[in-house]
């Protein structure tokens, strides 16, 4: 069985080697010479705890299991458990096994005055996963409750619970031939509820992009009782009581179960990528496809630099990889018409290999797949390697894309006296705008690659605000994005919602600080 690491992504026989750091970090000048060791568990100080959970609910005060709850896997998570810096760590970690013992979690909380983090798979990358308050606080994870519960083949829905990894819920659809179809970055590592809880964005790159989508109905334990919506098609009866809790993040309620809708396992895949001489080009292909009612399922666009750094392509081209699938009719029609309305866009078949392979998709998809152990890697030699990502309508697009290259460039030179890589692709794309993901590779020194990534990001956030676009398109707002987010919520939402927070969580006590300040 794989072993998760406790301090950076994924699983632990998948990292980097200390050459294969090296070698990724060969074209960054002035990195040191050998990686920094990754500290093993054992050599750990955490700080003691400071509550006892009951004998009757299930938890640990283990250190292993608190050094692995401490953070999520953002890169400033990532240097800071290098570094040893875990002393905001959980007091405890609790297991769940059902959901009258989140109840007893959370009325236990209430009463003792400990801040209780829900806790999924902990793939956060915005600082959602830990609290950064002064009191003792229980990390929840939610992975015990990972059963689906009911198949309706007629519906085609599922009840499952929130704590169901990815491959998890996968594996239990696939006997009945249906699949929920949503694939993030983080599939291995993330669960159902964290996806509904952050309003994650999946698979699909149009129509069906976020959780919220497919979502039926909600069941949400809150300290003040269980909230639990009619399992409808659609409903027009007053506001949506699960729009409330999805994107909430923890801090009005856990999410214990939700029925899905899914759909029948695809039969029929087909996939090709363009080129293009610009960006501008390009653009203005992909806003046609999106505005053409196909519905590919991929349809992503790498800049020349990311295009480059996947091995999409090594031309200086901007590259645009597409796919569609179907399960109940061939796609190969569809893919065509794709292809014919980018190329009378501008756009250039790529070459497949001989084996009638898409040698360009292939390249991308393994490099998403590997990006993340790849950062730690980097991570490991001092670089700064991290993301955001916004989204904005079509008619600022091109103003963004080339603002936010040149300023965030501009300051990557600025804090680490060198120029770094800054690369841009879409990952979802909308009749009304893209949802542009930035990608930021630079040199750093040893000890102070957090405040120069700080700096970065906020260089990277003001740029954002300034153009109206948001401060987060699918990686949440959690703790490292809630100045933005404040920017961009209207001011009678946030008395709703701290109206809301104050009704539900009297005490305070769930995730305290995030999207809110806490009560």
């Amino acid at each position: 069985m794989t072993e998760r690491s406790w301090w950076g992504w994924g699983t632990t026989d998948r990292a980097l080697s200390d050459d294969e750091c090296v070698a990724a970090a060969a074209g960054l000048p002035g990195l040191p010479a050998q990686p920094r060791p990754v500290p093993a568990v054992a050599d750990l100080e955490l700080p003691a705890p400071r509550i006892a959970v009951p004998a009757s609910l299930p938890a640990s005060i283990a250190p292993d299991v608190r050094a692995g709850h401490a953070h999520g896997k953002a890169y400033r998570d990532v240097v800071r458990s290098l570094a040893g810096d875990l002393w905001t760590a959980p007091d405890a970690v609790a297991f769940p096994r059902a959901e009258s013992e989140v109840v007893q979690l959370l009325d236990w909380a209430g009463s003792a005055g400990v801040a209780v983090v829900p806790y999924g798979g902990g793939s956060s990358v915005v600082g959602g996963v830990e609290y950064r308050g002064d009191g003792p606080w229980l990390s929840l994870d939610l992975t015990a409750l990972d059963r689906v519960l009911e198949v309706d083949r007629v519906s085609r829905a599922a009840r499952v619970q929130g704590g169901a990894l990815g491959p998890v819920l996968e594996g239990r659809l696939r006997p009945h031939g249906l699949t929920l179809r949503h694939f993030p970055q983080s599939f291995e590592f993330s669960t159902l509820g964290g996806w509904l809880a952050t309003r994650a964005g999946g698979h699909y790159a149009t129509l069906h992009t976020h959780i919220d989508d497919l979502v039926e109905s909600m069941r949400v334990v809150t300290p003040v009782g269980v909230s639990e919506s009619w399992r409808l098609p659609g409903s027009g009866a007053g506001p949506s009581p699960d729009r409330l809790f999805l994107g909430s993040e923890g801090t009005l309620g856990v999410i214990t179960e939700a029925w899905m809708r899914l759909q029948d396992r695809p039969r029929f895949k087909a996939s090709a990528t363009m080129r293009f001489a610009d960006m501008t080009t390009a653009m203005g292909a992909v806003r046609a496809i999106s505005q053409a009612a196909l519905h590919p399922a991929n349809c992503r666009l790498l800049d020349p630099g990311e295009a480059a750094l996947s091995g999409a392509s090594a031309s200086g081209e901007p590259v645009l990889v597409l796919g569609v699938e179907s399960a109940v009719l061939p796609v190969d029609g569809r893919l065509t018409e794709l292809l014919d309305l980018a190329r009378d866009c501008g756009g250039t078949v790529a070459p497949s290999s001989g084996s009638g392979r898409d040698d360009s998709a292939e390249a991308w998809r393994a490099a998403f797949l590997r990006m993340p152990y790849v950062r730690d890697g980097l991570a490991r030699m001092s670089a700064v390697v991290e993301t955001f990502e916004t989204a904005c309508t079509w008619d600022r697009v091109e103003e963004l894309y080339a603002t936010v290259n040149a300023e965030v460039a501009t300051a990557v030179e600025e804090v680490t006296g060198a120029p770094g890589m800054v690369n841009c692709r879409f990952t979802h794309v909308y009749p009304d705008g893209p949802a542009p993901y930035f990608t930021v590779v630079a040199a750093g020194r040893p000890g102070s690659e957090l405040a120069m990534w700080d700096e970065v990001k906020a260089a990277a956030m003001e740029v954002l605000g300034r153009l109206g676009a948001t401060i987060t398109h699918h990686h949440a707002v959690g703790r490292d994005h809630r100045a933005g987010y404040d920017r961009q919520r209207p001011e009678p939402f946030a008395v709703a919602l701290r109206a809301a927070k104050a009704a539900l969580d009297p005490a305070g006590v769930l995730n305290p600080g995030v999207l809110i300040d806490p009560v």
